[in-house]
């Protein structure tokens, strides 16, 4: 790095060895050696349930809305009324548990997935913008997050869901408003002490601009943050999602989603528990994976953490 830089003109030198001092603060991906029991459990459990998503079509044994009432309320293998093939027994209109429960899983996966892309460009890019510009600008975006916080997002998705009704665009417009303010407030806060370091001072002595500082130099630094953030709201938006689907504002029925599952089959819990036991169980795995997950990627995202 020395030879490189002693060839370099004494502001593009200067730059460089900032850049390089910096990188220590920039996300690295970590490694499974690094990983400890839990987070390779964690590991193993997400990619299970993400592949059991994905190929729903090819491993659900049974069409997910097929009824079949002369099979209804069958329990799990292993207890007495059992039914070949429905190892996870049936609901209340004779479906199969474990059909619903992928093809739910599948769609509370795309639904939770789409609701923390959406949240992340605009929160991120509001922050980002906001701590760059400042200004009235900076005061207007932190107004709306201050007001965003203060009150109750399920009360917004209530309202929401009333005016616009259940609809599945409705439902990823409801999942994506929620959670922004963290990612605003998170890279917002990151962007104003990026801002002071002599990397990017030295950038704009250099002659870059507000958008290549933006870009080339203050969003690289971020990336840790929103990855940390990014997996901590996938899971509230998985729990949001299953709450809502719960009160019977989410996805309609005859479409499957674990939240939806649980509602559904509250009615019949002291006489089938495993109606609402298995999706329970599925959604309690899922959530599990990702805050591990999440919490293994804010370790590893510490400065502090990794130096010592």
């Amino acid at each position: 790095m020395t030879e490189v830089t002693q060839n370099l003109p004494p502001i593009r030198r200067r730059l460089a060895r900032n850049r390089a001092r910096n990188q220590t603060g920039s996300f690295q991906i970590p490694v499974w050696s690094d990983a400890s029991w839990i987070v390779r459990i964690a590991l193993l459990v997400g990619l299970l349930l993400v592949l059991m998503a994905l190929a729903a079509p090819w491993i659900a044994p049974f069409d997910p809305n097929a009824q079949s009432l002369i099979s209804r309320l069958r329990p799990p293998v292993g207890f007495e009324r059992y039914k070949d093939g429905f190892f996870f027994g049936t609901d209340e209109l004779g479906r199969d548990i474990f059909s619903r429960c992928i093809y739910g899983l599948r769609l509370t996966f795309a639904l939770a997935l789409a609701g923390s892309v959406i949240g992340l460009l605009i929160g991120g890019t509001l922050g980002l913008t906001a701590g760059i510009i400042g200004g009235v600008f900076e005061e207007g975006i932190m107004g709306a997050v201050d007001a965003q916080i203060a009150i109750p997002f399920t009360l917004i998705a209530l309202l929401i869901l009333a005016v616009m009704g259940s609809s599945l665009n409705v439902m990823i417009l409801v999942l994506g408003v929620y959670g922004w303010e963290q990612y605003a407030r998170i890279v917002r806060a990151e962007v104003k002490k990026l801002l002071q370091m002599p990397f990017v001072e030295a950038a704009r002595a250099a002659g870059a601009g507000p958008m290549r500082i933006a870009l080339r130099h203050i969003l690289p630094n971020v990336v840790s943050p929103i990855v940390v953030q990014f997996t901590l709201n996938f899971s509230n938006i998985v729990i949001l999602e299953s709450t809502l689907s719960f009160l019977g504002l989410g996805v309609q029925p005859p479409t499957a989603t674990l939240g939806s599952m649980v509602g559904t089959g509250r009615d019949y819990l002291p006489t089938a528990p495993w109606i609402v036991l298995v999706p329970a169980a599925v959604i309690l795995l899922l959530t599990f994976a990702v805050q591990i997950l999440g919490d293994w990627l804010r370790d590893k995202a510490d400065v502090r953490l990794r130096s010592r």
